[in-house]
């Protein structure tokens, strides 16, 4: 367990939990993306691992501009949140039922995501540590903009799709 005397205590706290995160979703991606469907899902989970990746070496490089060692920690919040995704990727039934519910959990990973590099930025701002504020803020815009394509692929295409197919559609191929 960390000791948090400091404000940047916190901070290294918060990144390294961010990075056990986003080290954990780098795991989980690939698996999400061969259970989606969709082709545009499938793209959207290879395209957000590629960033995911980058996502990492900015965290890194935070992390090593407040001069410590560049090392996650176990994030449980995402735990639970990939347990949750892993529930959706074994559920049998509609495929297109579960695209659906695969954008509902890697949404829920962005919002997490979203909320973490939020807060971190605020506290490198509050430190006047700008390099690393300007690092987590790209990250941020990545974050915000994969939560924006994943809502436009639900509700331009696989809602409505799994809407008709939970209605008779085709059950998914074994």
């Amino acid at each position: 367990m960390a000791t948090l005397a400091t404000m940047q205590d916190l901070l290294v706290d918060e990144l390294r939990d961010i990075l056990g995160a986003e080290k954990m979703l780098v795991k989980a991606l690939p698996k999400m993306e061969q259970a989606a469907s969709n082709p545009n899902l499938k793209m959207a989970f290879r395209d957000h691992l590629q960033e995911t990746e980058r996502q990492i070496e900015r965290v890194q490089r935070a992390l090593e501009r407040l001069g410590v060692p560049a090392q996650g920690k176990e994030c449980k919040a995402m735990t639970g949140l990939i347990e949750e995704g892993q529930e959706m990727i074994d559920n049998d039934g509609n495929d297109a039922v579960r695209d659906a519910g695969l954008i509902i959990a890697a949404q829920r990973v962005e919002h997490y995501e979203i909320s973490a590099y939020g807060s971190a930025i605020e506290h490198a701002e509050l430190l006047g540590l700008n390099e690393v504020a300007d690092l987590l803020e790209e990250t941020l815009d990545e974050e915000k903009r994969t939560d924006e394509k994943l809502t436009a692929l639900a509700e331009d295409e696989v809602n409505t799709v799994a809407v008709m197919a939970g209605n008779g559609g085709a059950q998914r191929n074994a």
